[in-house]
């Protein structure tokens, strides 16, 4: 069989888990080629985007590149999948799970500071909301970029710490101080490098499913369903997080408004079962308990 070729976004944390997904690969005696994709500028579908259901900034470029037989499975950092993938499109392997936990990184200046003093940088809803459900006074800035260019900006800017998952800085080795922060809820499927596959190769698909981890599968999977329930195409504060222990599981999801005065959070031990979608079902108990106008609020702010 020839090379499998592995499509990624071109940043060095995407080219690490291509690698990763490479190794896995590798270790079962199959050929493999990363192809970085950059651009969607230059290529052409029968059929306009939308049409086809390619809506997330982070993926659509490597969508395009599976559905033009330009490479033959996609990496992702799973948090950044949209839940309704594009038609043809299917999710064939998830990597186990690391490190699904936000980090808190400060200036030096802002050493001593406690918490509700700091200038905080994020563009993160989620990591907003849940921070001003604790600390409701402080300031934020925007930021964006990859790892490097957003400690970059946070030592050139006027702020005094920012927020980043931790799976990042550990996958890219980074020698940097940080602080857990357990006040937060992960976002949906956080730490986990997830493998798209076309479902008009079966005989690939069937390979790399062999690389699949079956119990970050379970978790995720009820991530996101619980994430697609509440959703309904709008992007809210919504963190979710399935553990599982011995031999149950443990979902502690919330949904934030805005500003963090009002959260709606569940936190529910169960038996898991194959044929319940329970990510669904605590969805509905958001939604019961007031969820359904919060999120009408949050679509109207944003």
């Amino acid at each position: 069989m020839k090379s499998i070729r592995i499509g990624t976004r071109n940043s060095a944390l995407a080219l690490w888990q291509a690698r990763e997904v490479a190794r896995h690969l590798q270790n079962n005696n199959y050929l493999t080629e990363i192809v970085p994709i950059v651009s969607s500028g230059d290529k052409n579908l029968n059929q306009p985007l939308y049409s086809l259901g390619i809506t997330g900034v982070f993926t659509r470029d490597l969508d395009i590149a599976l559905l033009n037989d330009e490479i033959d499975i996609a990496v992702h950092s799973l948090k950044d999948v949209p839940t309704q993938l594009p038609q043809n499109i299917e999710m064939i392997a998830y990597l186990e799970r690391d490190h699904p936990e936000d980090i808190l990184i400060r200036k030096e200046s802002a050493r001593n500071k406690e918490f509700h003093e700091l200038k905080l940088a994020t563009s993160s809803l989620r990591r907003r909301a849940f921070w001003l459900r604790n600390y409701p006074t402080t300031e934020f800035s925007d930021i964006r970029g990859n790892i490097q260019t957003r400690l970059q900006k946070l030592e050139e800017g006027d702020f005094d710490a920012t927020i980043l998952s931790l799976a990042g800085i550990k996958r890219m080795k980074m020698e940097i101080d940080y602080e857990m922060l357990p006040l937060m809820i992960c976002a949906p499927s956080q730490g986990v490098i997830s493998v798209a596959g076309h479902t008009e190769k079966p005989e690939i698909n069937e390979i790399v499913s062999q690389i699949n981890h079956k119990p970050t599968q379970v978790c995720v999977e009820i991530e996101r369903n619980f994430l697609s329930t509440l959703e309904g195409g709008c992007t809210a504060p919504i963190g979710a997080y399935a553990q599982i222990m011995g031999d149950q599981i443990r979902f502690k999801a919330a949904l934030c408004s805005l500003d963090g005065k009002n959260c709606i959070a569940v936190d529910e031990n169960f038996d898991y079962t194959l044929n319940e979608n329970f990510g669904e079902k605590f969805a509905k108990v958001i939604l019961e308990n007031g969820g359904k106008e919060l999120m009408a609020e949050i679509k109207s702010q944003i």
